[in-house]
């Protein structure tokens, strides 16, 4: 080959590799014409719009163009209120397109048309709006680490089959988006395609899954000129009516309230509450908590699900604090008891307060205020009842400012306060963060520096650090974390955290293909290592090496396996119930299978065995998870559940004697059922089923000793009876109607009961029997809410 014909040939894959690597570019155009949307694409203005088009598949084979018969063509036009998108998403077997109906923000067995906008084009957060061939809404705040379809918009959508495939016609509300100021807008777009039944994503600019980052591979959006926005201003008034009945009596309850949503800018959003209702929020899922820390439980109050983005950074935030259990007991003579210990603090109202201006800078404020709580107490000598403060009028505080830069970067402080009236414990945490990523996304440097300041009946201070860096692209990744927490470190008055007095190495490599192979889809192995040490006696808490396998076949079955082995001796910091105390925990090896079949199949099923054998006689864990689940039709669904756990010859603390800290050698079972129904009406109207049957029991059969240096010793006269049997029911059925934009009314029938005995029942029937005896609680509620928009309201008036 001559010099020329080789210096041609590198120009020539130089050129090719810019053009590929290149962002696409689409350019709105501006409209005064009154757009329907219908599906039809029938205004004049569609003609005159830019098309974006070929599709580049994102998995499982990226980087393959999409085929002709699969073409897909997308155009933007605007006006001063919202953009509008239309969408061609031709299917040479429009038979076979999937449609399932689900609920909102439910992806379900569907092919899917979806919108990513980042108002900033700063590569770190995008808006996504999803539509489903059956014409169900999608839509949530994504950045690199998470995907928040807690978030809902208003926005408007319809679908359309044809003969040609499908069509998707949009119209997203400026008041859906975040932007700066700018009289030219330029904004980070991108399009994705999903074709369910070969189980293919394509998107309109290419993202790259070589590269850890798919944010900043967006491509541009501009035309954008001179929008004058709408006042956003929204109201949601609700009301709801309760209708209570068990044993004991029966009640009715009325509550009305307001929700408040108003765009201080096209930036930033106010959103309050005011006089709360959660009384159809889902259930918890309570369990025999034998552990020595609290029961976490998700948080399904829409306030503080929806747009938290910011303020979960540091993970200082666990927002069932506020409005959770009282954090103190009264204190009783002997001649008293507590005849009423209220189980949560009511909520009076919250605001929050986020956005990011036009130079990457993120504000977070979030403020609840939660109602003086008592007890009653009774003294049986002089018969007089008393009351007192369990919980006082408390403010909880939040501040985030979070900077962005270099499209793929963040510095961020933080700042979680909870100030309670009068002589209850304060405590205010601080923590410093930061994320830089190089240029083209190949590494990560993280860590962050938190502080807690406490102060109660003896003030302290604790820290926590980390450091961690990550190769984040390429078929080979890797990284590097340390760790220190030291003894005071404590968030848990607005945040939630286990463990503290230890510091920690962390290791991890792995590979992972990202075109297909002749046996499977996708597959990646990850190896990690993890240690994990106590600052003050320097014995080890955690010494494990571990393997994690994820596969996805050529029929797309998905199957996952983890193998971690504990091969030295550790110890328990938190079990003994007393600081400074530790207890022996032996070498053992931990495997998990998973198996997930497709999901394209009427039938589907999940099934994962685990076992756990501990380097002790007789001593292991073993577990079976089950999950069938059939699709009669677009319809209607059933999904049965089934979990299964025994833990032979546990060992777990069970009290005082004396000076003694008490074990118990102990075993146990964990069985839970879950079945849930749904069956769609239409796309906006669905009757879901929702129950939960959990019984677990805790059997005792030796008591233990723990002497110094955290070994168990044979103990012969503690007696008390610490059997456990616990039984739980819930049951959820629910009619949902969606009949105008953000207005919901919705019908709930829930029926509960909770038993805790300390006679364990091995009998499963009679444990059935039992709680269906018990005192259920069943609960008939309507709650309608109405969304107004101001602008609606100004234009009738």
């Amino acid at each position: 080959m001559s010099k020329l014909s080789f210096k041609t040939l590198l120009v020539l894959i130089f050129l090719s590799f810019n053009s590929f690597s290149q962002k696409k570019t689409l350019v709105s155009k501006s409209t005064t014409e009154s757009i329907v949307v219908d599906g039809k694409i029938n205004e004049k203005v569609w003609n005159s719009a830019a098309v974006a088009s070929e599709f580049i598949m994102f998995e499982p084979d990226n980087g393959k163009p999409i085929s002709p018969d699969k073409r897909t063509e997308v155009k933007i036009v605007y006006d001063n209120t919202a953009i509008y998108i239309s969408a061609l998403l031709y299917d040479n077997e429009p038979d076979k397109i999937q449609k399932e109906i689900t609920n909102r923000d439910v992806f379900g067995v569907s092919d899917h048309f979806s919108v990513y906008i980042n108002g900033f084009n700063d590569g770190q957060q995008d808006f996504r709006f999803f539509v489903s061939a059956a014409g169900v809404q999608m839509d949530c705040l994504a950045t690199e680490d998470f995907e928040d379809f807690t978030w809902d918009a208003i926005w408007d959508s319809e679908v359309v089959i044809t003969e040609f495939g499908w069509v998707v016609e949009m119209k997203i509300p400026y008041a859906a988006l975040r932007f700066g100021k700018a009289e030219k807008q330029v904004w980070g777009l991108n399009f994705m395609r999903e074709i369910k039944r070969d189980v293919q994503k394509y998107t309109w600019n290419r993202v790259d899954t070589k590269i850890g980052a798919i944010i900043p591979q967006a491509g541009i959006l501009e035309g954008i000129e001179n929008i004058q926005t709408p006042t956003r201003l929204f109201l949601i008034p609700y009301t709801s009516a309760y209708y209570q009945q068990s044993d004991i009596g029966s009640d009715r309850t009325f509550k009305a309230g307001l929700d408040i949503k108003y765009g201080i800018n096209d930036s930033f959003t106010l959103d309050a509450i005011l006089i709360p209702d959660f009384g159809q929020t889902k259930f918890d899922n309570a369990i025999l908590n034998l552990l020595p820390f609290e029961q976490k439980f998700e948080e399904n109050r829409p306030f503080f699900t929806e747009g938290t983005d910011l303020f979960n950074k540091g993970n200082l935030l666990y927002s069932r604090r506020i409005g959770g259990e009282p954090t103190t007991i009264p204190n009783t003579s002997d001649a008293e008891e507590i005849t009423n210990y209220p189980s949560t603090v009511n909520l009076l109202n919250a605001v929050k307060i986020s956005g990011r201006t036009e130079k990457g800078l993120g504000i977070g404020f979030l403020n609840a205020v939660t109602e003086k709580t008592r007890a009653t107490i009774f003294n049986n000598d002089t018969q007089e009842f008393r009351k007192e403060v369990i919980e006082p009028l408390t403010n909880y505080n939040m501040i985030v400012l979070d900077q962005r830069f270099n499209q793929n970067s963040s510095v961020t402080f933080v700042n979680a306060n909870t100030t309670r009236n009068g002589a209850f414990r304060d405590a205010n945490v601080s923590a410093l963060l930061f994320d830089l990523n190089t240029k083209a996304n190949t590494y990560n440097l993280y860590g962050d520096f938190k502080y807690n300041s406490i102060n109660t009946i003896e003030d302290y201070d604790g820290f926590k650090t980390e450091l961690g860096l990550e190769k984040t692209s390429g078929k080979y990744r890797y990284g590097f974390s340390g760790k220190y927490v030291s003894k005071n470190y404590d968030v848990n008055d607005l945040g939630i955290n286990f463990y503290s007095n230890y510091h920690n190495a962390y290791a991890h490599a792995s590979y992972r293909i990202v075109n297909p192979t002749k046996v499977f889809n996708t597959f990646r192995i990850n190896e990690y290592v993890n240690f994990e040490v106590d600052n003050t006696s320097k014995k080890l808490q955690t010494g494990a090496f571990g393997t994690e396998i994820k596969a996805t076949t050529l029929g797309n079955h998905t199957l996952e396996l983890l193998l971690e082995l504990s091969p030295l001796e550790t110890f328990d910091f938190y079990e003994p119930r007393e600081y400074g105390k530790y207890v022996f925990i032996p070498e053992k090896v931990i495997s998990i299978v998973n198996f997930t079949s497709n999901d394209n199949n009427a039938f589907t099923i999940i099934a994962q065995p685990t076992f756990t054998k501990f380097n002790e006689k007789g001593r292991n864990t073993y577990g079976f998870y089950f999950g069938p689940k059939y699709r009669f039709n677009d319809k209607f669904s059933l999904a049965y559940a089934a979990e299964y756990t025994k833990l032979n010859n546990d060992r777990g603390w069970v009290g005082f004697e004396n000076s003694d800290i008490i074990f118990a050698q102990r075993n146990r079972e964990i069985l839970q059922n879950d079945l849930v129904g749904k069956y769609s009406l239409n796309n906006k109207m669905t009757i879901n089923l929702t129950a939960r049957y959990y019984w677990s029991y805790s059997k005792n059969k030796d008591f233990l000793t723990l002497k110094d240096g955290g070994y168990l010793i044979p103990n012969n006269t503690y007696n008390l009876n610490k059997d456990r049997n616990f039984n739980s029911w819930n049951f959820d059925l629910s009619y949902s109607w969606w009949f105008a934009p953000g207005s919901e009314i919705s019908i709930l029938y829930r029926s509960y009961g909770l038993e805790r005995t300390s006679q364990v029942e091995k009998d499963l029937s009679r444990n059935l029997k039992n709680i269906f005896n018990s005192d259920l609680t069943n609960v008939l509620s309507i709650s309608v809410r109405y969304f107004i928009d101001y602008n609606t309201i100004k234009n009738k008036f």
